[in-house]
């Protein structure tokens, strides 16, 4: 607006900077100012306190919210808007000044007196007795912003048969995609999941993955989710739309997607910077062609709060996040410490060009989803209420250490519909890792060569020093790699160490057979 053409508004603007109240900046005690200046920014319901890290929230109608750092320089400005920051001069008279950039900076540092954030919500909260709560804004008992939640009437009571039919809806508007292991038939020229037959593995996995994002603010740990497609063939097979579909449910808008970078230490970062921005979800595409390995992503999954970096400086934060993790690619497998914190989506559309397959197309699929938001968001909360509800009548599946509510919530109502157990799938993509797969091949080398025999490692044949150390880097990196298999079981053994007797011998190694059952 300009004031110069608008006289009556420059002085509506005067007379509201008028009212503002004064703010005494002692140079001798400026704690004073700053928690004095922390609690008008408190008041404001704009800025937070984020694992340490203070940011402001900007919610827009109809927009996704978004989480910017907060940094001494906002605070300088947005203090100015809440009062008149003054000084005592040597006569002892009250004199305006800018807010000083010590005192910002303290403000930033020390980010006390600000309510706790943990992260952002577009779905409903859900309580474990099946009651479903909407809020708007700053929910204090989770420590979330509630933004675009929409208005849903879920049935009371929900009976099996609600279920069931509900979960009928869902796999109706997925049957198009191309599920590995789906018993399939064709319907008006397409190819389509046979939904009159039980949800194979990968469906399952998906219709998992939907009600754990519609859950996943309301839940202190979940899963996350990994669709994957062969490599080379599986480029345009849907695994990215099924991502933004889920979303779309769930929190009513796509999700940004990021890329892994270069090389991992550039993907923690982004990880890392990923989650600071407290986002309802977090997408990693294009995953293609790599064993998948994170520290960051496998300690946010399980634990509350988790630390991670701030990019370019190094100060921790603790994070509470409760963003729905998914994660896309071709011939993309996970290390094993990853395996279990993952459920997963094969997709497979058995033919060389999937692109060319006969589809509605994205767009009208997406608008499709947008329109009956509150719909597939009111079918999956039935399931989840009526698995609630009637826990105790429950068949509950493998147990799922660190996610145990998840699975009570999500995992067994569906398997009670006729799902798969999802938490049974995991031995599959831990084998499939590189690593393990490396282990045991070494293993079983070992094992032909050496039977259970304690060995040095400077005494092991060629065949199995070749495979510990495969450029040939030498005796002290066989050494080391030996040593840091210590314990560990593959392949039906374990491999245990006996520490050298005296200074002039080495360690030996033993490898013995473990009872599987």
């Amino acid at each position: 607006m300009n004031f110069q053409t608008d006289p009556e508004a420059a002085a509506a603007e005067t007379m509201s900077r008028a009212m503002l109240p004064d703010l005494l900046i002692d140079s001798g005690d400026l704690p004073a100012a700053v928690k004095a200046a922390a609690a008008l920014l408190a008041k404001t319901g704009q800025v937070y306190d984020m694992g340490g890290l203070l940011v402001q929230v900007t919610a827009a109608p109809s927009q996704p919210v978004r989480i910017m750092p907060f940094t001494h320089h906002a605070a300088t400005m947005r203090v100015h808007e809440l009062c008149h920051p003054v000084t005592i001069d040597k006569e002892g008279k009250e004199k305006p000044i800018t807010f000083p950039e010590r005192a910002a900076k303290m403000l930033v540092d020390t980010a006390e007196g600000f309510p706790k954030l943990n992260g952002t919500a577009s779905t409903p909260m859900l309580r474990d007795d099946g009651t479903i709560h909407t809020a708007t804004g700053f929910d204090d008992a989770t420590g979330l912003w509630c933004h675009n939640v929409p208005a849903i009437r879920v049935p009371p009571t929900p009976s099996k048969a609600d279920a069931e039919n509900a979960l009928r809806t869902i796999r109706e508007t997925f049957m198009t995609f191309p599920f590995s292991d789906s018993q399939r038939f064709t319907a008006h020229d397409l190819d389509v999941v046979d939904i009159e037959k039980p949800p194979g593995e990968a469906e399952t996995a998906l219709i998992c993955g939907l009600l754990t994002a519609i859950c996943r603010a309301s839940l202190s740990l979940a899963p996350g989710l990994i669709i994957t497609a062969p490599d080379v063939s599986g480029a345009g097979s849907g695994k990215g739309l099924l991502v933004q579909a889920i979303c779309a449910i769930a929190f009513g808008s796509p999700p940004a997607a990021f890329t892994t970078g270069s090389d991992k230490a550039e993907l923690d970062k982004r990880i890392a910077s990923e989650l600071m921005q407290a986002g309802v979800a977090l997408f990693l595409d294009n995953a293609n062609s790599m064993a998948l390995k994170s520290d960051t992503l496998a300690s946010v999954i399980t634990e509350r709060p988790a630390r991670v970096r701030v990019f370019g400086q190094t100060k921790m934060v603790a994070l509470n996040s409760t963003a729905f993790i998914a994660i896309t690619g071709n011939g993309l497998s996970v290390s094993e410490d990853l395996a279990r914190r993952f459920l997963a989506c094969e997709l497979d559309p058995k033919c060389d060009d999937p692109e060319a397959r006969d589809f509605p197309g994205r767009d009208v699929f997406l608008a499709g989803i947008k329109a009956r938001r509150a719909e597939l968001l009111t079918a999956a909360l039935i399931i989840w209420r009526w698995g609630r509800q009637n826990e105790a009548s429950l068949e509950r599946g493998r147990p799922f250490g660190s996610f145990e509510t998840w699975a009570a919530w999500v995992r067994d109502p569906l398997m009670n519909l006729g799902c798969t157990d999802p938490v049974a799938q995991i031995s599959k993509a831990k084998a499939r890792d590189p690593r393990r797969v490396r282990i045991a091949e070494l293993f079983e080398a070992w094992e032909q060569h050496h039977n259970t025999y304690p060995m040095k490692t400077g005494e092991l044949d060629d065949a199995v020093k070749n495979i510990a150390d495969p450029q040939g880097r030498g005796r002290q990196f066989l050494a080391t790699s030996i040593a840091k298999l210590a314990g560990t079981r593959a392949a039906g053994f374990v491999l245990t160490r006996q520490d050298a007797a005296g200074t002039w011998t080495g360690a030996t190694y033993q490898l013995k057979k473990i009872d599987q059952h």
